[in-house]
């Protein structure tokens, strides 16, 4: 919504009306169809080609939560990108891995950013993790139309609760159905090989370096039998993007220290081919 400041100096009466907390409503009570649910799409006589982003892993260890994905995007057989971000910060102790249709999804997630920052703002407070869960859920499920056409969304969640003092990772359907999951997660294309690489690799007691090393093993693995999944691409110096959230707030991993992750489990590999038989260190 546009604010016409010309002629009087004030904003339009619907930006200083007392309403709800959610910026989503109010977009949708003033203009609905700047909401990514509510836009027509012209007919089509089958699924809408359009780049698509894969695969996003989490893993919870004592202090916090590892979410990390691939950097390919994929188009039919085609590689459309081999740099594309899929992990974004979505506040201060949460952040969101998107697989699916790559522009709605980069799309949602500024929504959903703008949607937890308009709260905090109105409210004085921030959401709680499982809020924050349920807003993305609500969010996915708008898209319902545009998913039965083949653009879909299903992203990941994850986030430091300052409530329970814990990571917490979130998964969703098509439908905007919300699952916790416990300990790990993965989704998009190549997310079967990537859980059964970390429900090997998985303890309770695991450090942040050794969960950092586990989501690149779990990438691996997946990309090694998942055409649409990209590994480590030393030549091109392409590597996952790995973001930790503890008490200390979100931190992204910096292209050295995912590049460093990245070699190590590369040169593991090179001695032990079909994967690592003991501990991750």
């Amino acid at each position: 919504m546009e604010a016409n400041t010309r002629s009087t100096g004030r904003l339009p009466a619907a930006f200083l009306t007392p309403g709800s907390s959610s910026f989503i409503d109010f977009l949708g009570e003033h203009q609905p169809e700047l909401l990514p649910g509510r836009r027509q799409l012209p007919p089509t006589q089958g699924v809408i080609e359009a780049p698509h982003g894969t695969t996003i892993v989490a893993v919870t260890f004592p202090g916090g939560v590892v979410l990390a994905g691939d950097r390919r995007a994929t188009m039919g057989n085609v590689i459309a990108q081999r740099d594309i971000e899929k992990v974004f910060p979505a506040d201060e102790y949460s952040a969101v891995g998107i697989a699916g249709t790559a522009g709605l999804a980069v799309e949602m997630v500024k929504l959903f950013q703008l949607e937890l920052e308009h709260f905090e703002k109105v409210e004085g407070a921030q959401l709680s993790l499982e809020g924050k869960a349920n807003r993305l859920s609500t969010m996915i499920r708008s898209n319902l139309g545009m998913a039965m056409q083949g653009l879909a969304v299903v992203p990941l969640f994850a986030g430091f609760d300052v409530d329970r003092n814990r990571g917490r990772i979130f998964s969703y359907d098509v439908t905007g159905g919300r699952s916790e999951e416990h300990n790990f997660a993965a989704t998009g294309s190549g997310s079967v090989f990537a859980r059964g690489a970390m429900k090997k690799l998985f303890r309770d007691d695991l450090s942040e370096e050794q969960a950092t090393t586990l989501v690149v093993q779990a990438l691996y693995d997946a990309a090694d039998d998942d055409s649409a999944t990209g590994g480590p691409d030393v030549a091109r110096r392409i590597y996952p993007i790995i973001t930790v959230i503890t008490d200390d707030g979100f931190r992204r991993l910096t292209e050295d220290e995912a590049s460093e992750l990245s070699r190590a489990v590369l040169a593991r590999r090179l001695e032990e081919p079909d994967g690592p038989r003991a501990a991750l260190l």
